[in-house]
């Protein structure tokens, strides 16, 4: 196992440069980019950029911005001095080739080096650290308590298939597949977080204001009296999808011969179940793990953020694909590409511990 577990690490590297290469010529090839963004904001549609380029030397060229017209390659630049549009091109890196800023960005990336924001003046690595916390714990509960309720819940609804019970809680699970996840966020707002009813639970944030002055005791509890809300609206969006494949999966194991054999040897519904059925049917729910993880930790967390109030990283790379702040959004697509593909390899180990059958040593990556 262990020659497994390298040769898939080395298969990494190649599989998320190949990612980031693709994206970076996607994104290279895109109109709007940050001098673009920049020169609409000279041209008066904003200060920040404006103040930015003044304080770097190019203050004065601003005055000859309506005695130049020329033809640039980039949209809106008409009328701006030339010596304007390269200096802007050297404060986001635009004054080399192409080639030059891939090789660049790869080399600062095996480093784990991710430079600093356009916009924000931070370090890329300082900005991911301080949005990690939030989306760690939308991620990490979200999850837990998806595989929590829906792998029990899809069992019991296989094993009495056609029940009332089982009606009704195909109703309940459709009806949780049916709302959007930002929907029931807003609905738990408005009940549970002073909206027009109850005001139990807090309405942004992850911890209280006077976290600091809590006990170890009082800390936890206010940590997860902040999360309550969310991770409640996200769970009900991912439950129920994972559950119907759990009760499907378990279904069709169910039906196959070895478990009429089994059953007429004498075993027990139980060891039946669990014994045989469990780690056969586990397979499939297993193989939509990493996929699963990588959505509620990113795309499913967004929405959710934004109406919490929760500033993690789903909100930091969707924010910098709308400003077009290049490291940001090639940081954010270059952590979310790897925690992927580390959960892909965890998922294949966990095979091997739900079925011993299953041997990777054996097979070519």
């Amino acid at each position: 196992m262990g020659a497994y577990i390298l040769r898939r690490l080395l298969f990494m590297v190649p599989t998320l440069f190949g990612i980031m290469t693709i994206n970076f010529l996607i994104i290279q090839a895109a109109p709007g980019g940050p001098v673009e963004r920049t020169i609409a904001v000279i041209q008066g549609f904003g200060t920040d950029a404006t103040e930015r380029v003044s304080g770097s030397g190019m203050g004065e060229n601003l005055d000859a911005v309506q005695n130049n017209e020329l033809n640039s390659k980039y949209r809106g630049a008409q009328g701006l001095d030339p010596e304007l549009i390269a200096e802007l091109e050297r404060m986001y890196g635009f004054d080399k080739p192409m080639h030059e800023r891939y090789l660049q960005m790869i080399g600062q990336y095996m480093r784990f080096d991710f430079g600093e924001s356009f916009y924000r003046d931070q370090r890329v690595v300082d900005l991911v650290k301080e949005k990690m916390p939030v989306s760690i714990s939308l991620g990490l509960w979200t999850t837990l308590l998806v595989y929590l309720v829906s792998i029990p819940l899809g069992i019991a609804k296989a094993v009495r298939d056609g029940s009332r019970f089982d009606i009704w809680t195909s109703g309940l699970v459709i009806v949780g597949y049916a709302i959007p996840s930002f929907l029931f966020a807003i609905l738990l707002i408005v009940v549970f977080a002073g909206g027009h009813y109850l005001d139990w639970f807090p309405l942004r944030g992850l911890t209280s204001s006077n976290w600091d002055q809590l006990s170890i005791f009082g800390k936890i509890v206010d940590y997860f009296w902040h999360l309550a809300l969310p991770v409640t609206a996200m769970l009900v969006g991912g439950f129920a999808g994972l559950t119907l494949l759990t009760k499907n999966s378990f279904l069709d194991e169910i039906n196959k011969l070895y478990v009429t054999t089994a059953r007429a040897k004498g075993l027990s519904e139980k060891r039946v179940l669990y014994g045989h059925v469990f780690r056969n049917a586990m397979l499939i729910v297993i193989a939509g793990f990493p996929g699963a993880f990588v959505d509620i930790f990113f795309t499913g967390a967004l929405l959710t953020e934004i109406i919490f109030s929760l500033d993690g990283l789903g909100l930091l790379g969707y924010e910098a694909a709308i400003g077009r702040d290049y490291p940001v959004m090639f940081a954010t697509l270059y952590f979310f590409t790897l925690l992927g593909l580390l959960m892909q390899l965890i998922g294949d180990l966990t095979y091997t511990l739900v079925d011993r059958r299953i041997d990777f040593e054996s097979r070519e990556v």
